[in-house]
């Protein structure tokens, strides 16, 4: 028998509320993935507030502690306070967390203050233009204590000296006059100079990573360079080296008479007793230390670099922040940076 006419209309009216049904369902799991999307989205970008503010108290927090080494201190060594590594440290009660993800809150600050002037300040190969070849010959036997080619030193300067302000004249008394600028690459840029010929003028000098602009350097060798090397700016002559805090690689650079072995036992020697100024440094080591590069040696230092770190269950956030600190322990960021 041929189903009724009722039969056939209960039928697809059965059809028709299911595939309703089945509509409705998908729309609202739409709507709640998509609320869920932004849910976790709002969660991130709080957690990536929270995680910049850390940090931002971390950089002032060192700061304050540089600025009180400065008043108690007339020398930078590395068993004093700022040179204590900041070990991972919880901070579950200084974090605003839900309730469902406090049980499983993972919050940790790590960091370190590090001497900048224990390294080796590349803006030092030029000034106003013109390649220093008495740091080139310093930056070379840097290079050959690390076991790379000497001749890059050269060609570093060379690159240095086209991204500074050209000056007449020599430099006097190695004076630079870059301060600081904000961070990029060695790229060129087009100019035109005063007799309205082109001319190219690269950009400056600011991270170690610019480096690989110069031909001869690799990405490897300036993974080996970066504990040696720095970017500093040169407001007031080159940047004298921390022989407190300096490792033998740049010690035995800074000197043309100072050897690895050399190196070695004036580290040994300020283990026992750090150098409280030049004069002290010399008069322990006479033979090595002579009075003409009272200029180029110290035992203070002006420039550090913060490290900090901060990880909050799924993500983390490592910054860098290079500061500046005056004689009378006033402080500066200079730049902050994302590792």
């Amino acid at each position: 028998m041929r189903p009724s006419k009722n039969l056939r209309q209960s039928g697809v009216a059965v059809v028709t509320a299911l595939l309703l049904t089945t509509l409705a369902i998908t729309i609202v799991a739409s709507l709640f993935w998509q609320q869920q999307v932004q849910v976790r989205s709002i969660e991130n970008q709080r957690m990536q507030l929270q995680k910049k503010w850390i940090l931002r108290g971390a950089i002032d927090w060192a700061r304050l502690i540089l600025r009180e080494d400065a008043r108690h201190s007339n020398a930078d060594y590395l068993d004093e306070p700022w040179a204590v590594k900041l070990e991972n440290t919880r901070l579950d009660q200084y974090v605003e967390e839900d309730s469902q993800d406090a049980a499983n809150n993972d919050a940790t600050l790590s960091g370190q203050i590090v001497d900048a002037q224990a390294s080796y300040n590349l803006n030092n190969l030029a000034t106003n233009g013109i390649v220093d070849s008495r740091e080139v010959a310093v930056f070379s036997r840097l290079l050959a204590n690390l076991q790379m080619s000497p001749g890059l030193a050269a060609a570093a300067a060379s690159a240095i000296a086209q991204t500074q302000s050209k000056v007449q004249g020599p430099p006097s008394g190695n004076n630079g006059g870059q301060g600081p600028a904000p961070a990029s690459t060695a790229a060129a840029t087009i100019s035109t100079s005063a007799n309205n010929n082109s001319t190219v003028q690269f950009l400056r000098f600011t991270q170690v990573d610019d480096l690989l602009a110069v031909s001869g350097f690799t990405p490897d060798m300036i993974a080996n360079l970066r504990p040696f090397v720095v970017v500093l700016p040169r407001t007031a002559g080159i940047t004298p080296i921390n022989f407190n805090t300096a490792p033998a690689e740049v010690i035995a650079a800074r000197g043309e008479d100072i050897s690895m072995g050399d190196a070695a036992l004036i580290i040994a020697s300020r283990k026992t007793a750090f150098f409280n100024n030049f004069q002290d440094l010399q008069h322990r080591f006479s033979s090595k230390i002579s009075s003409d590069m009272a200029s180029t040696i110290d035992t203070k230092t002006g420039y550090f670099v913060v490290n900090g770190k901060v990880k909050m269950n799924r993500s983390a956030l490592d910054v860098s922040a290079l500061v500046s600190r005056t004689s009378d322990g006033a402080t500066t960021v200079l730049w902050v940076k994302e590792n």
